[in-house]
């Protein structure tokens, strides 16, 4: 059995195809995939945060939400605005 040497090229070029390879199958998802409202365990999942955290975003009003029937609805698309909006740009 011969031993077969892998370089770092060859490991750059499986990791490029690979992440296009992911790339297409996130494309290929129909667009109702994502949601455009998610609740607060499916934010909370989405931003890795704690109930706490999540209650202080909506306190302080960084989040915006909706409450239908007692339940908190949150917009996919202004959850992505807010992290834009707060995006960090190192000068590095």
């Amino acid at each position: 059995m011969g031993a077969t040497i892998i370089t770092t090229e060859d490991l750059r070029e499986f990791k490029m195809a690979l992440l296009e390879d992911i790339k297409q199958l996130l494309d290929s998802q129909p667009s109702h995939a994502k949601k455009k409202w998610l609740k607060s365990p499916e934010v909370r999942d989405l931003l890795g945060i704690s109930p706490g955290t999540l209650q202080n975003l909506r306190i302080n009003g960084t989040l915006p939400y909706t409450k239908v029937g007692g339940v908190l609805y949150y917009e996919y698309q202004e959850i992505m605005q807010v992290l834009e909006k707060n995006r960090v740009h190192n000068k590095f």
